[in-house]
């Protein structure tokens, strides 16, 4: 009977076992190995780094939409017909997907440092093959249903820019850690050129993206221009139901200078605040009228309108999860509220001496006031008693009549149009979506001496980055946040910019320089010292068998014995 003994002891390495068993599910010593990664493997990692930038992006995407959500969900509802959040589930399947992406990414990164072979285990492949195609669906569905607010990226970029260069410039930086001790412990040399040849491209690119990078708030302070006024747009939107008497109360006691609202036109001529076409999401119809919730929110009567509600849905929906802030009196007065008319409007930005702006939807070709909507709502504005200096008129059906009756009012567009075109219609003010100008452009209209106001503003960033560029106003849905905002987020003049850029890139040059002088030290270092490698399980192995001759000889006999079988 030959008794076994161990050959060698072994450390016990659990830092290793948990990177690459959770990577690769190979938790056992013998699992794990130091060869080349397979041509499959190579292609996995590379769908797993596309996955992550993919991700990384319609992340950016989405933290910088938060200005536009409440409009995302009303575009749904649009499609659906049923009010919901939509933004939540979206949020939550990002981060969760880009968690799980972002851990993988750091696994595969620890063991390129380790030396260890890259094997994704198959549930990992699923999941990040799931993750990549929800975000591809994620992708073509924003593209076919909200193509606009792509354009949301370039612009938070002028705010961004420099802040996100640095960190990019920082996380490079230190992945020359890993790039370093890669090509130090390299045998091949065409290995060594083309890795280093990458990465110091990418660095270079790096180091001179700043010249590319343009932002208004680069800019001398002493030429940034008044603070733009803010207009509340359906009042104040979150914190009081949209298009209500209350929430342009609430909207004037946080200092706008302009209320903003949509209108339509009821069967009896009477114009009213209504932002949908039918009045299913914004009051009780269902309850009052249950046949006719359907209907065009045009063919109700003045009479029927009133006997709606228009704020219990607002603190059952809670749109902008703002309820909970409220106090009793003012949910009180939310439940209370009805349709608004415009001339109730009028009246309370004419006691205020605030401006108006509102947008007047045409009513359907049946409804008895097709053909006098214009009128019946111009009429409507003569009759208040509001200073036609106050009222920003934007249909544009009949500007030339509107122009002779009410040659006071304000007249608005809400296209983009030449300067020439604006001075043939007597146009002295514009109403567009933020996305729908440059800086450039907002340089040049206000030189044409034409007041643009842009919506809807409800983010710090946005607010600042318009003020830099010369806006003169903006319409907001959160002009309780934007009244805190009395400074640019930040300003920075161009030669600091151009100090803070120099001196990152002279920083992390020197940081790499250093890292691959290290790297390159420490491994001739420990080759001269016969150690091949800096993998723990090597050095073991190799410290194992630095001992005597006499030593060895055992170790032989150990291990010839270890095959015997008992007789």
């Amino acid at each position: 009977m030959v008794k076994h003994q161990p050959l060698q002891v072994y450390e016990r390495q659990l830092c290793l076992s948990c990177i690459t068993g959770i990577y690769g599910c190979r938790w056992k010593r013998y699992q794990r190995s130091q060869d080349d990664t397979t041509k499959w493997e190579l292609l996995w990692s590379f769908v797993l780094l596309f996955t992550f930038c993919l991700l990384l992006i319609w992340f950016y995407f989405w933290f910088e939409a938060h200005n536009d959500y409440s409009e995302f969900n009303w575009f749904l509802y649009n499609r659906s017909g049923e009010w919901s959040d939509g933004t939540v589930p979206i949020l939550a399947t990002t981060a969760a997907c880009f968690t799980y992406i972002a851990f993988l990414m750091v696994l595969a990164l620890c063991h390129i440092a380790l030396g260890q072979q890259l094997n994704l285990h198959w549930l990992h492949k699923i999941g990040v093959f799931a993750a990549l195609l929800t975000t591809i669906a994620g992708v073509i569905s924003v593209n076919q249903t909200w193509r606009q607010e792509w354009d949301v990226i370039p612009i938070s970029l002028q705010a961004t820019g420099p802040f996100l260069h640095i960190g990019t410039l920082a996380g490079v930086t230190v992945l020359s850690w890993i790039v370093a001790g890669q090509v130090a412990r390299a045998e091949k040399t065409m290995f060594q050129v083309v890795v280093v040849l990458l990465y110091f491209s990418v660095l270079l690119g790096l180091y001179v993206v700043p010249m590319y990078i343009t932002s208004p708030c680069i800019m001398d302070p002493n030429f940034l221009k008044p603070r733009p006024d803010v207009f509340g747009h359906h009042g104040a939107p979150m914190l009081a139901p949209e298009n209500t008497l209350w929430s342009f109360q609430r909207a004037l006691q946080m200092n706008v200078t302009g209320l903003e609202a949509d209108l339509a036109i009821s069967a009896d001529g009477m114009p009213f605040l209504m932002r949908d076409v039918t009045l299913r999401r914004t009051t009780n119809v269902a309850k009052v009228f249950p046949d006719r919730q359907m209907d065009d929110a045009s063919y109700f009567n003045w009479t029927d309108l009133q006997q709606l509600n228009s704020g219990l849905w607002f603190l059952k929906d809670d749109p902008f999860w703002t309820v909970h802030t409220l106090s009793q009196r003012e949910k009180d007065l939310i439940a209370n509220q009805s349709v608004c008319s415009l001339e109730q409007l009028l009246k309370l930005a004419s006691f205020h001496n605030t401006s108006v702006v509102f947008r007047l939807r045409r009513p359907p070709p049946e409804h008895p006031c097709y053909h006098t909507w214009i009128n019946d709502t111009l009429q409507t504005v003569q009759q208040s008693g509001v200073p036609q200096s106050l009222v920003m008129w934007t249909p544009d059906q009949h500007r030339a009549q509107v122009r002779e009756l009410a040659p006071a009012l304000i007249q608005t567009s809400m296209e983009k149009l030449s300067p020439q075109s604006l001075q043939i219609h007597g146009i002295s003010r514009l109403l567009l979506r933020y996305n729908q100008v440059s800086t450039e452009e907002i340089r040049n209209i206000s030189e044409t001496q034409t007041d643009l106001t842009l919506y809807t503003v409800n983010e710090p960033w946005l607010y600042s980055v318009l003020w830099c560029s010369g806006v003169s106003s903006v319409s907001s849905e959160a002009p309780h946040v934007l009244r805190k905002v009395l400074y640019p987020v930040w300003l920075m003049r161009p030669n600091e910019f151009r100090l803070m850029w120099v001196s990152a890139d002279l920083i992390s040059f020197a940081v790499v320089v250093g890292i691959f002088i290290f790297q390159n030290y420490h491994t001739i270092r420990y080759r001269t010292s016969g150690l091949r490698s800096y993998n723990p399980e090597q050095i073991m192995l190799n410290a194992a068998v630095r001992r005597s001759s006499r030593d060895i000889n055992v170790m032989k006999e150990k291990l010839i014995l270890s095959g015997a079988q008992p007789a």
